[in-house]
């Protein structure tokens, strides 16, 4: 029995469209003409102080790759006192200030990702104040200053790609903090046009492949008359052509490389095409040996192919990277961690091992949805390990909690083994 497609249900009429920059989930956008990528490495301290604006933004973009994200921002500020001109320090500080609210509401997983796409505006919590202002401040910036390059310069494929960046930010932003997909569009519309253009004047630039192939893959998954509104408005459609794009962007080495790359591990779990997402996992764990979130990612895209063994394996590996790092926490991590290697447990029919497992993910914070999650997947260890009358205890709990949370997939999988046991894979 393959994993099923799991979800934030809050999440699930505003993804897609919610990641209209789609490396949504560790990507820090940093401009993709500061360099070639540099290879793994131990990150710099924030307070080396590089000569170049180039030199600080790869140090930063190790630093928050590899989730050390205060020394990132500490790198960012330094490099805006330096160069104060430099549209691309401001949007990455931005970027910055995004991911870490994203990462502090438990929403840089995949799972959060995989509803279908929908262009429907969405109630979600406001963004604290001071987040809320440092972003608009510096994404207002860079915008500034990229208008400023642009007008100083029309056809300057750099500054086009600086401008398009900017805003795509800015559209990320609407959709996935403010939950206003429909007011992210003429952000979106604009940044597509920019990158179009420099992919034209400047076609050895497949960086700007990302955001051009994101929308068009995006646009493609739409409901038809939302896609032919779409259309009208200037956006291409085609998911083939949007992740020939990305893949192209994936494979220029520039520092949009890694957000391609986990764009890629978006659109591939989306796609079941979970080899060529574990490729990019495996790639992104080597070059970012410190983001104990690629394991995770990992262990739940093969649950999601039917790997329960490969998943309990990796996850396991993750799990004593965890215990031992003290940086802080993902909202909901630690208990998700567990629910994930629970499930890989119940698949591989370890009753007791999963019960322990799933047993230790209630004892943290989770999302919703995750923990109507845990007790169905109690219930399911329950049901193996022939406690019938627990399992029905779970399955209710299951129930409760997953109407709570929205999650109807989960509510009706409760009902169905309260109805008759679960009997494995």
């Amino acid at each position: 029995m393959t994993h099923r497609r799991q979800y934030n249900p809050l999440v699930r009429r505003q993804p897609a469209v919610a990641a209209l920059l789609v490396a949504v989930m560790l990507g820090t956008g940093i401009r993709a003409d500061a360099g070639p990528q540099a290879p793994a490495r131990v990150p710099a301290p924030a307070t080396a102080a590089p000569s170049s604006a180039a030199r600080q933004m790869q140090i930063a973009f190790d630093l928050a790759y590899n989730l050390d994200h205060e020394q990132a921002a500490a790198v960012l500020e330094q490099g805006m006192r330096d160069h104060p001109d430099d549209a691309a320090l401001p949007r990455a500080h931005a970027t910055l200030t995004w991911l870490n609210l994203l990462f502090r509401r438990g929403m840089v997983l995949v799972e959060n990702y995989l509803g279908p796409v929908s262009k429907d505006d969405v109630k979600v919590a406001a963004p604290p104040t001071a987040a809320n202002s440092a972003f608009q401040t510096q994404v207002a910036r860079s915008i500034a200053l990229s208008e400023a390059q642009l007008k100083r310069r029309p056809n300057d494929p750099a500054a086009m790609f600086e401008l398009g960046s900017a805003l795509g930010l800015q559209a990320s932003w609407s959709a996935t903090i403010d939950g206003r997909v429909m007011g992210a569009f003429g952000a979106a519309r604009r940044a597509y046009n920019l990158h179009e253009r420099v992919m034209t004047a400047s076609p050895q630039r497949v960086d700007a492949g990302l955001i051009v192939g994101t929308y068009r893959y995006l646009v493609a998954s739409l409901i038809l008359p939302a896609r032919w509104l779409a259309y009208m408005a200037g956006f291409g459609g085609g998911k083939e052509k949007g992740l020939s794009l990305i893949q192209a962007a994936a494979n220029y080495p520039s520092l949009s490389q890694t957000d391609a790359r986990f764009a890629l591990v978006l659109l591939y779990n989306r796609e079941g095409r979970y080899p060529a997402a574990q490729a990019q996992l495996a790639e992104l764990r080597r070059v970012y040996p410190r983001n104990r979130l690629l394991w995770l990612e990992s262990g739940a895209t093969y649950l999601r192919a039917g790997k329960p063994a490969e998943a309990e394996a990796i996850l396991s590996e993750g799990l004593r990277m965890l215990a031992v790092d003290k940086r802080p926490r993902m909202l909901g991590e630690d208990g998700h961690w567990y629910y994930e290697r629970g499930m890989a447990r119940v698949r591989l029919r370890r009753a007791a091992d999963a019960i322990a497992d799933l047993t230790q993910a209630l004892q943290y914070e989770q999302l919703g949805w995750v923990r109507a999650r845990t007790y169905l997947e109690l219930g399911k260890a329950a049901d193996l390990a022939g406690n019938r009358q627990g399992a029905i205890a779970e399955y209710v709990k299951a129930q409760q909690a997953a109407v709570k949370a929205g999650d109807a997939d989960a509510a009706a999988q409760a009902r169905r083994y309260a109805s008759a046991p679960y009997r494995g894979a």
